[in-house]
């Protein structure tokens, strides 16, 4: 098995958040496993979030499992009415389809790192806390109508 260079694999902060909703994600930094080590079946990031930053806004997808493990630092998980501590070593799983919105929030001094598992979505994604749905390849308002 190829050891993976994580240094060799350029980071981003991009996001395709429409307008204001990209703020909450400026101090997320990523860099897509999958792609540069040849995975195709799913997908596999590591991510780092800055003190405040957030991993995205709450969420569900109506195809896609995700799978995360804390490997540094602390966050918390928040989903529907509930917020839980997460520790290095700690992983949470979110069945695809299962309308529970949910994120990671770095509230403390230090950086939070983790590893994301998944796959790129084909279906709906639903944002439980602002106007915002991702569907048929764009970010649209509820309704349906083009950002």
């Amino acid at each position: 098995m190829p050891r993976i260079d994580l240094d060799g694999i350029v980071q981003s902060n991009g996001t395709g958040y429409p307008g204001d909703h990209a703020a909450i994600v400026a101090g997320r930094w990523v860099r897509r496993l999958g792609p540069a080590s040849g995975l195709s079946d799913f997908g596999v990031s590591h991510v780092v979030l800055k003190p405040g930053a957030a991993s995205s806004h709450r969420h569900w997808h109506e195809d896609e499992d995700e799978f995360l493990v804390l490997l540094a630092g602390r966050a918390v998980l928040v989903e529907e009415g509930a917020r839980t501590p997460l520790a290095p070593g700690d992983m949470a799983a979110f069945p695809k389809g299962e309308p529970n919105g949910h994120h990671l929030l770095n509230e403390g001094d230090a950086d939070c790192v983790f590893l994301a598992f998944g796959r790129p979505p084909a279906g709906d994604c639903h944002y439980s806390d602002i106007d915002l749905l991702w569907s048929g390849g764009a970010y649209r308002h509820k309704d349906g109508s083009d950002y």
